[in-house]
């Protein structure tokens, strides 16, 4: 298993233009279903005269998490291509979303999944792919005086700190890179009164 993921860096687009109708592929960085969601509804929204939204998008690890949709063009067409070009670069917490204005001529199947796959193209192309390391999420507790042990430890091996609470203890949640597991558990462990535990 890997201990690094490619992702794009950040939201790009790109116009195509076939025999009148447009294309406008918007390449995402995603976390969650949820935040592409948000992106589609904003999309319609300033897009209310495109005849299509047709999208794909791949989140997490295992590759089972992903979605494409042709809405209403013919089946393949659209979500198919788009997502083969998201794959053909390795990415994933990546959607892309083509919205399409139709310019009076049918382009057929072939000349729809070229379309789809040229804009996405496109889009990517002009969006950085960044590599990010795989985290392991853990919940640290601890007395406060240890904060700034911690947080250099957190520093020192690129953990990303996802939450924190401070009461009475602090309750901090950390994403730790996979390659760096061992040693950073290592460094947690030896401050005895670091109570660290793995979140399923």
């Amino acid at each position: 298993m890997a201990d690094a993921y490619l992702t794009i860096e950040k939201i790009a687009f790109a116009e195509f233009k076939e025999r009148g109708s447009k294309f406008i592929a918007f390449a995402y960085p995603i976390q969650t279903v949820d935040e592409f969601k948000v992106h589609l509804q904003l999309l319609k929204k300033e897009h209310p005269k495109a005849v299509h939204h047709c999208f794909a998008y791949r989140l997490g690890l295992d590759g089972n998490n992903f979605r494409v949709s042709d809405d209403g063009e013919p089946s393949g067409t659209a979500g198919r291509p788009i997502l083969g070009q998201i794959d053909s670069k390795v990415l994933t917490d990546t959607a892309v979303i083509v919205v399409r204005y139709f310019g009076g001529t049918l382009l057929g199947v072939p000349g729809l999944i070229n379309a789809y796959k040229t804009a996405t193209i496109m889009a990517l192309q002009l969006v950085p792919t960044v590599e990010k390391a795989i985290e392991i999420v853990y919940e640290l507790q601890f007395d406060y005086t240890r904060l700034n042990e911690v947080m250099t430890i957190c520093k020192q091996f690129g953990c990303t700190v996802i939450g924190q609470e401070q009461q009475l203890f602090c309750l901090l949640k950390i994403g730790i890179p996979k390659a760096r597991l061992q040693e950073v558990l290592f460094k947690l462990t030896d401050l005895h009164t670091v109570d660290v535990k793995p979140i399923k």
